[in-house]
């Protein structure tokens, strides 16, 4: 059963104030609790439904697991339903990333389920760390944790100021524009920052003037944008090819 102390604060995580108060995050539901097995990150508590403790009761041996009902789930979840588990994690301290390899640079992505899928791309190709300014979603938000689909603890994202760490960089940056080099005809380098910008704004201009190679993913339909999880994914794939054909 859940306390009524343990209740609060499972509710209090849906507020990002109260899980920047309480340095803690929720995870939900069956496939990213269980990412949490084979995940770094400091796990406080995990509820879970006898069925699933059950069933997983060698992976979830190492943490402090606690039962409660499905009805009891649903009530603290922000998901629709929850009829598995739910972690309190501690939120990691991240490091602003050494320049090497592919980074992902995010210039005010708001939405927590674009920021979500960005992340579980970004693990797909390979990608580590992702560096957000610091009016994009909270990458702790519940709504962002679950559309990672369990890739949030491969992937770190540190919010930081975004025009700085560009000007900074010694990387060449990618900055996807509307107007720009076909990612199908740009060589890219095997190191580099891939900017993105939200759907409304684009890339703005105290993060653009540090691009170094202006890209776009030509359009052959009447589409009028691209949702920015999926530029990525598109752009992402480009980029991985390249390299891959070059290694060849």
């Amino acid at each position: 059963m859940i306390s009524k102390n343990q209740l609060k604060l499972l509710r209090a995580l849906g507020q990002k104030k109260q899980r920047k108060a309480q340095g803690l995050f929720l995870v939900q539901g069956e496939k990213n609790v269980l990412e949490l097995a084979n995940s770094d990150l400091k796990t406080k508590h995990i509820f879970a439904t006898a069925d699933f403790l059950a069933a997983y009761h060698d992976e979830l041996n190492r943490f402090e697991c606690l039962q409660a009902t499905e009805d009891e789930l649903t009530k603290v979840s922000t998901l629709v339903s929850n009829n598995a588990a739910i972690a309190v994690v501690e939120i990691p301290d991240t490091k602003v990333p050494k320049a090497e390899g592919v980074i992902i640079g995010l210039d005010g992505v708001c939405d927590p389920g674009n920021l979500g899928t960005i992340i579980r791309v970004a693990d797909w190709y390979g990608i580590k760390h992702i560096v957000a300014s610091r009016d994009c979603a909270d990458p702790y938000n519940p709504k962002t944790i679950s559309a990672t689909m369990g890739s949030f603890g491969r992937v770190t994202v540190t919010q930081l100021d975004l025009p700085e760490y560009l000007e900074q960089s010694e990387l060449p940056i990618y900055g996807a524009f509307l107007q720009g080099a076909s990612v199908h005809k740009t060589s890219f380098s095997g190191q580099g920052i891939l900017l993105m910008g939200s759907e409304s704004h684009g890339i703005r201009e105290a993060a653009a003037q540090f691009v170094t190679d202006k890209i776009t993913i030509p359009l052959f339909g009447g589409a009028e944008s691209l949702n920015v999880a999926m530029a990525t994914g598109i752009i992402l794939d480009n980029m991985r090819r390249q390299q891959a054909y070059s290694e060849a």
